[in-house]
Formats: structure tokens, sequence, C-alpha cells
């Protein structure tokens, strides 16, 4: 079982346009409504893969109500935690030629108590778990070092983490030693400080992470692949993909991959590199199912080409979503 946490989890509507042009009326040809948030998408693509996932996430009024309907149409177990306000509600527009502009709404303001029976209802349902997931933005009212704390609690209780979060709270979570933190480019670039020109600069900024704390980076690199550094060593993997439709949720995707695979080593890479592949291929955040998949095109290599330059051509698995989750 891979229980998820979701501190500010969304509602969210893709709309497909031919082009985005401001100030004038955009018709769309197509049109989703998800259950939105980094975790929500990683237990819907567990979900989508045959596994057992709980989803823990605040909620609250309409948006709330709508995004528990949404997962348990998913077939996907929710632990709500019940919050004074709103659920946000979030927009995409996804034009032809695969440029994905997003709309955040910042979500509600979690008070103290609701803080606390987030993390009692981590504790309550993570029993059994082969991963506890905590992914994407901080309400308000939840400090950067929220996510600390959480990864200190999870391997109290002798359990594996994976944090896919950005910014302050992921510097702030790496002195617990969380088993897996997957960043993006962007995300990798930023808690190191510096720019990530080729995948050697992101290799030596994963490498970075793991001397800070993390035991394990799973770095989407957008089309220039995906690396994996831990103890073991150092992966590259990457898949082509043809036309972008939606890279909303693909990081998720790419994440959900690598934990139903076990979470370690080239294999778990292969099936990440895999479902971020599918991932883009399918419309607004739409979670691929293993018929999705072609496992046979994704290469992995403990050769890392470390001049290439990132975001270069060549078609790879763009397992990375728009930053801000």
């Amino acid at each position: 079982m891979i229980l998820t946490v979701t501190p500010n989890p969304s509602l969210d509507r893709t709309y497909e346009v031919p082009s985005l042009d401001r100030g004038e009326v955009v018709r769309a040809t197509g049109e989703r409504v998800d259950p939105g948030g980094k975790g929500v998408n990683v237990s819907r693509a567990v979900a989508a893969a045959g596994r057992r996932t709980v989803a823990v996430l605040p909620l609250g009024g309409a948006p709330g109500a709508l995004v528990a309907d949404l997962l348990d149409a998913q077939d996907i177990e929710v632990a709500p935690v019940p919050v004074a306000g709103a659920t946000r509600s979030n927009i995409a527009l996804a034009e032809a030629d695969g440029v994905l502009t997003k709309i955040n709404a910042p979500g509600p303001d979690l008070t103290p108590a609701e803080q606390e029976n987030l993390l009692d209802t981590v504790r309550r349902h993570s029993a059994g778990a082969d991963w506890i997931v905590c992914c994407g933005s901080l309400p308000r009212g939840l400090g950067p070092s929220w996510y600390a704390e959480l990864v200190a609690r999870v391997h109290a209780a002798g359990l594996r983490i994976a944090l896919d979060t950005s910014g302050p709270a992921l510097l702030a979570a790496l002195r617990e030693h969380p088993d897996v933190v997957k960043p993006n480019a962007e995300e990798l670039a930023e808690a190191v400080g510096r720019p990530l020109a080729t995948v050697g600069d992101a290799l030596k900024a994963a490498e970075d992470l793991r001397e800070t704390g993390a035991r394990a980076v799973l770095a989407s690199l957008g089309a220039a692949g995906q690396l994996l550094v831990d103890d073991d060593g150092a992966w590259y993997g990457t898949a082509p993909v043809d036309a972008v439709r939606s890279n909303v949720g693909a990081g998720d995707a790419s994440l959900a991959g690598f934990l139903v695979a076990g979470g370690r080593g080239p294999e778990a890479l292969a099936s990440a590199v895999a479902h971020g592949a599918a991932a883009v291929r399918l419309p607004g955040s739409v979670m691929p199912s293993p018929d999705d998949l072609d496992p046979a095109a994704v290469t992995v290599t403990a050769g890392i080409p470390v001049d290439r330059r990132r975001g270069g051509r060549g078609g790879c698995a763009r397992g990375v979503g728009p930053r801000g989750g």
C-alpha cells in the first residue's frame, strides 16, 4: 500500500485550446475536471497501476466534496481531514503545441488544530504502508518545517518516505534524511542555488542533495530525461515522445511508477520514465494505466551523458510537470 499526503489539494479544471491569445475570447476544444494536487496525482497513478493507495488530504467546502467524490470514483481510499476553508480550484490551459499555462489558487489557511489533525490522520492510516509519499506546496498556516516534522515522524514509525516539494520546505526536510526526493530541473537548480545547463550539472546537484541529507534523488529533467542517484550509483533514463499533449501531473506519474516498481535501482527508474512518457501523451492530468505504457521504448544506462544540454532536442520522457504543485 502506498499512502499519499497532499497538504494543499485542489480541484483542477484543464481546458485544451488551439492557442492562448491575451485579451481575446478563447474557445476550448476539450475540458476535464480532475482531483488535483501532486500527492493526489500519485495516488491516481498508483490506483491506475492496480495497487492499493490511501490519500490523506485536507478537504473543505463544495470543491473538497467534489474532490472526494472524484477520487472515490477511481477506487482510491480517501482519508479526509475536514477544514473550515474551501479546497482551492486551479485552472490549466493546454495549447496545441504543448505549452501549458497554470493558474494555481493559494488554498485555505489551516489552523493549528487542523495541522495536527492532518499529522494524526497520517499516523492512523500508515500501518502497513510500503511508502509514505508527501507532495506539493504547503497551504497557508503550515511553515517550511512541516514536511521535516512529518519525515521525522514517519522514520520514527519505521516507514519509508518519498518527498516531492521545493524551496525552503525541501531544504528543511533534508535534515531528516527523506528516503527519496523527487525534484524537477528547476527545483533542483533552486535547491543548490545555481543554474543547471547540462545533465552533468544536474548529476552534481543531485549528489549535493544527497550530501545534504537525501538518501536518493529522482530528478526529472524535462526533455533531457530522468536521473536516479542513490547509494548504489547513478542511472540515466530516457524514452521518445513524439508529441506532448499535456505535462500536468507527468512528474507525479513518474514518482508513482518509481515506487510501484520498488523505489530503488535502475528497474524502478525505467518504470518512472515509462510512466512519465505515457502521462505526457494523455489529456489534462489523466494518469496512465498499464495499457498506456511502452516499457520497450525506455533506455536506462549507468553511462551518464554529462555534456548533454538540458532541454535539448531528442525527445525524451518529460517526467516534469510545471512548478508550483
